[in-house]
């Protein structure tokens, strides 16, 4: 029905998550209507995006640079930690201006029945980061969903840590 490069368009923005194939065309027209200068802004944005931002070498976060701007801030607690799935997480988390501590963003949650294990997570990182860090870490807070594998991710987390570091406050 339509020319193999508008095909291949609604294909591509049908993979984003919550884009079905019906979003996905209106988004391709959308696009093919738009003047060249912002379908290229468009295109150089998300260019730019892949080519610049990576992760945290600290925390995992989304950084331009080799830190996050929660883990370049001087300000904020280092003895405090936050573990969240997903970088997207931070996001309502900073909007309450309540928490002055810092991130740990796993990439996921645990789910043996997808294949997902400890080892696919930034976990051990976390472990080494309570046991290695320079300013004691006071407290871990686990602010994983509350979805099943949430719930399991945090209770694995909790576990190991009170196990490894008795002397670290972990909450929920």
């Amino acid at each position: 029905m339509y020319a193999p490069p508008i095909h291949r368009l609604i294909t591509e923005l049908g993979k984003l998550p919550g884009v079905g194939a019906r979003t996905a065309q209106r988004l391709a027209l959308h696009i093919l209507r738009a003047s060249p200068q912002d379908a290229a802004a468009l295109a150089a944005s998300i260019q730019e995006v892949k080519e610049r931002i990576g992760l945290c070498e600290i925390c995992f976060n989304f950084a331009e640079g080799p830190r996050c701007r929660v883990c370049s801030d001087e300000r904020r607690d280092a003895g405090l930690i936050c573990v969240v799935e997903e970088a997207g997480d931070v996001i309502p988390i900073e909007r309450t201006h309540e928490f002055r501590g810092r991130y740990h963003v796993l990439g996921g949650a645990l789910s043996p029945i997808d294949g997902v294990d400890p080892a696919d997570l930034k976990i051990a990182e976390l472990y080494r980061r309570v046991a290695d860090h320079a300013e004691p870490i006071r407290e871990v807070v686990l602010a994983t969903n509350s979805t099943t594998t949430g719930e399991a991710t945090a209770l694995h987390i909790a576990d190991t840590l009170r196990e490894r570091a008795p002397d670290v406050v972990v909450t929920r």
